[in-house]
């Protein structure tokens, strides 16, 4: 199971690059900013719950949609890219079984553990 929801991921970040294309944006600006939404992972200084809903936040692949759906209605292209980055981050995450977090610590996702399990 976890290779099928893997490879679906994968072809959601396929069209994510898509999306991206259609967008007036240089090539360089999807890698450079694929990472920006783990900056959300700072929440976990604080402890464990405040990190998990600060990374579930932007990683929840509703916010990149509805960002991008924003972007259409405002007709502003931040916003489309905003929305692209997000979605693509959250599929790119998925890829490799980094799921949305429990609150218990950030190994325990709703894909399962990663990493060294307990």
């Amino acid at each position: 199971m976890k290779k099928i929801v893997a490879l679906e991921e994968l072809a959601l970040f396929g069209l994510s690059i898509f999306v991206f294309s259609q967008l007036n944006y240089a090539w360089w600006l999807f890698p450079a900013l694929l990472l920006v939404p783990d900056l959300s992972m700072l929440g976990y200084l604080i402890n464990n719950k405040a990190g998990a809903i600060s990374y579930n936040f932007f990683h929840h692949k509703a916010l990149g949609i509805v960002v991008y759906l924003v972007g259409l209605y405002l007709n502003e292209q931040i916003f489309l890219l905003a929305g692209v980055i997000l979605f693509a981050h959250s599929c790119f995450d998925r890829v490799f079984g980094y799921g949305l977090k429990h609150y218990d610590g950030f190994h325990h996702t709703h894909l399962g553990y990663i990493g060294k399990e307990k």
